[in-house]
Order: C-alpha cells, then structure tokens, then sequence
C-alpha cells in the first residue's frame, strides 16, 4: 500500500485516524503498532515477522545496555551483538545473493542463491533500531521499557517504507507524551497533499520520458540528457514528496519529524547538495559512522579514509549492485576534490557557473545511481559523453511534449513558490490555504484514477 494510491488515502487513513482520535490516550501507541503492522503486512505479509524480529532485538539489546551500564566493556558487547544482528538481516537479504552471484561467477562455485524478494523499507528500520542502542549506550536517548512503545517507534508507518529515518532520541520524548491539537492536524494535511501533489502531479508526469529514454533502441546524446534531466525531477519531487506526506502524517497523529530535503537542486556545490539532499541518512552516516571514526579530527590521511568508508557505505546501502558501490565512490570522490581543492576556486566563480557545475555532477552521478548493470552503464555513459548520434526527431518531439512540464518541476524545486507564499498578507493565506488544499486533493484523486504509472522509486532499496 502506498501514500499515493486510492485505497490509502480513502479508506486506511480514513479508518486509522478515526480510531485513533476515538482512541484513549494511553492506548493510543499500541493503536500505532496493530494499524502499522497491517500497513506493512499490506504488501509483504511474510515479512512481518522480521519486522517482529528486529523490534526483539533492539528492545532487548536496549534493556541490556541499561541494565549493564556500570560495565562498560559489557555494554559494549551488547552493543556490538546489537549492530551484528541488524547488519546480519539487511546483509541476508539484500546483499547475499549479490556476493554469492559475483563468487561464483569469478571462482566457479555454487554458493546457494535464494532470489528471496527484498523487504519493503529494511533499509530504514534497520538502521532506526539500530540506532536506538546505540544511543541509548551514549546517555542520548532513555531506554524504551514499554516494549508497545518501542514496537510503535520501529513500525510508524508514514516514515516506515521510506523514511525519513528518524532517530529514537528524536521521538523518545513524543512516543510519552506528545502534542495533538487542531492546528497540528491542519498543518499535517497541509503537508501531505504537498506531499501528494508532487509525488502524483508531478514526479509522475515526468518519469515516463525517463523510461522513454533508457528504453529506447538508439538513444542519442541529445536524448540521453534529457531523460536523466527528468529522472532527476522525478527522483526528487518522488522522494520529497513521500518525505513531506511522511511528515504531514507524523504531524496528524502528534509527531514532529526533522525535515529530509532543502531544496537541493538550488545547491553550489556538491558539498551543499548533500547538506540539502536526504538529510536523515547523511545525519546518520555522519553521527553513527563518521564521527566515531574521529571525522575531521584525524590526520589527512585518515580523513580521506573516512570519506571514502562513509560514501562506500552510503552507495551500497542504496542497493547491491556495482552501480551503487561506484555511485558512492563517485560522491566520494568529489567530496575530497571540493574539500581539498576545488573550493578555493568554486568560491571566486559566478555563483550561476558554481550552480551548473553542482547540476552536471549530479546528474551524471544520478546515472550512475539509475542504471542497473555494467553492460548498460557503461553503454548509457559512452552515449551520454557523445558516443552516439548527436540528435534525432524524437528528441526535439519528447522535448517540446515535456517543456511545459520541465518548467513546471524546475520552477518548483526552488524556494520560490514559497517565497512568494510568504509574501502574501495572512488574511490572503488564510482564505487560499483551504481552496488550494481542496483542488490538489481533487487533483490528486483524478490523477490517481486513471494512473496506470504510479512507482514509488524508493521502495526498492
């Protein structure tokens, strides 16, 4: 079950809110675990029991912790046992059939593969509880001794798909007590049909000429630029606006979620576009990864070490396949070049030129993270850098069709529509704010009907 889809938004939200609101305050969490459980086991049924595992394991490991605090090299053994058995589930089923494929292929063995499917958003909940240990061993968040608490804070289910992620030490206080009001819930539908009105008006409009352009039979320089032009739109309204429907939901059930995006597309350099680009998981690399390796506080040498460990992490926790390892290696790369050399230089150009380099960088980075195998990454790479046929029909067809749109989603991927929003006197605000929640919702919902092209590009990972 998606945000985006007709049975979520007319009958689950409709059921859930109306019982949880119904709902005394004291079982309202536990409300949240049974209503979560079924939005997971929705699509994936069998997989409810991992979910199930990994809040054992991290309740239990958390408890611990608390309990053996005095020995310090015992906490950290359960810390350690915490990390081991989260990292042991992500690496079954999302990165073994992977290493054992690539074994075999080079070694002749027949290391088993199961083709077991990926489960939706483990990628997320996995790093959440594993993060809950290891804060709750850092005095930075209380240890959780309500296990229903504890299965609402891993289960929520408008960030448990695809995030944002959000650290235990961020809700802990809010899974207690939080605050449900009126002006909250109106702020939170607000957010979601903003949300909705990306991912449904305009990440949808857009992907098609992406997929237009990696399917075609003899793709043009031309063509390949413009359709990873509009995979960078869509990856982005896509995943922002589940971000802002996560948000906009957390708000009407009485949680405040750290934002996830800040426009990025607005960035000046590569550095900045990862300040602004899916903040949850850069704060967590950064706070769970980084620093414990000693950050900037280290010599050069092992600085770049730890550059290079977080970004490797950062590709391949995307995905298991060689183009999310080199998409890290990539972003790598291009950290250390700013940071050591470049950005004496970026600082002294016309901040138009340092925001077209920023984009050229992106998007070939964006190819690096959309194609799948090295046959057709390297084939989408040579044409994309003049390899092929500089021009044809087609894309002067696809380009004119599309313009309209591409305006649109560029204009919106700034802060001016905000902006302008803001200027306008409250009274306006208040008077337009309703109508325009009311069109997008009718918007959204005739858009929905006739879709037959509605992925959310984010579940796979």
């Amino acid at each position: 079950m998606v945000f985006s889809s007709l049975p979520f938004l007319f009958f689950y939200l409709m059921a859930v809110l109306t019982v949880y609101k119904l709902a005394p305050l004291k079982v309202r969490n536990l409300i949240l675990l049974l209503v979560s459980l079924f939005f997971y086991g929705w699509g994936e049924p069998v997989y409810i029991f991992i979910m199930l595992l990994s809040i054992a394991v991290d309740y239990t490991h958390g408890r611990l912790v608390e309990r053996w605090r005095e020995n310090d090299a015992l906490a950290r053994r359960v810390v350690a046992s915490s990390v081991l058995c989260n990292l042991a589930i992500l690496f079954f089923f999302k990165y073994w059939d992977f290493i054992a494929g690539n074994i075999n292929a080079f070694t002749g063995l027949s290391i088993p593969e199961f083709g077991l499917p990926l489960p939706i958003g483990i990628s997320f909940y996995t790093f959440q509880t594993m993060s809950y240990t290891i804060d709750v061993y850092r005095r930075d968040a209380p240890v959780q001794k309500n296990a229903v608490a504890f299965g609402a804070y891993v289960t929520l289910f408008p960030q448990l798909i695809a995030g944002p992620i959000v650290q235990y030490k961020s809700v802990a206080e809010q899974l207690e007590g939080r605050r449900e009001d009126l002006e909250k819930f109106a702020s939170g539908i607000r957010r979601f049909t903003v949300g909705l009105a990306k991912k449904a008006l305009l990440a949808n409009a857009i992907g098609e000429l992406w997929d237009a352009s990696i399917a075609a039979q003899n793709l043009t320089v031309a063509g390949a630029w413009l359709g990873l032009t509009a995979y960078a739109f869509q990856l982005y309204f896509d995943f922002s606006g589940y971000s802002d429907m996560a948000v906009g939901l957390g708000r009407m059930l009485g949680f405040s979620f750290l934002e996830n995006f800040d426009y990025p597309y607005i960035s000046k350099s590569v550095v900045e576009f990862w300040k602004r680009w899916h903040i949850s998981l850069t704060t967590w690399f950064r706070e769970y990864v980084y620093y414990p390796l000693g950050g900037n506080r280290v010599s050069k040498a092992k600085w770049v070490r730890n550059i290079l460990i977080v970004w490797v992490l950062t590709g391949i926790w995307h995905g298991a396949g060689w183009n999310f390892l080199l998409w890290g290696l990539y972003y790598a790369v291009w950290m250390l070049l700013e940071r050591l050399f470049l950005g004496r230089y970026l600082e002294k150009l016309p901040s138009a030129l340092r925001h077209v380099y920023t984009m050229l960088v992106v998007l070939v980075g964006w190819a690096l993270f959309a194609v799948e195998g090295l046959d057709r990454l390297s084939m989408f790479l040579w044409t994309l850098f003049g390899g092929a046929d500089a021009y044809a029909a087609v894309d002067g067809y696809h380009f004119r069709s599309y313009l309209p749109v591409l305006v649109i989603l560029a204009v919106a991927s700034t802060p001016a529509g905000k902006n302008l929003w803001g200027r306008l006197g409250e009274r306006t605000r208040s008077v337009l704010t309703p109508l325009l929640v009311l069109a997008s919702l009718v918007l959204c919902t005739a858009s929905l009907v006739d879709a037959s092209y509605n992925p959310f590009l984010y579940f796979r990972f």
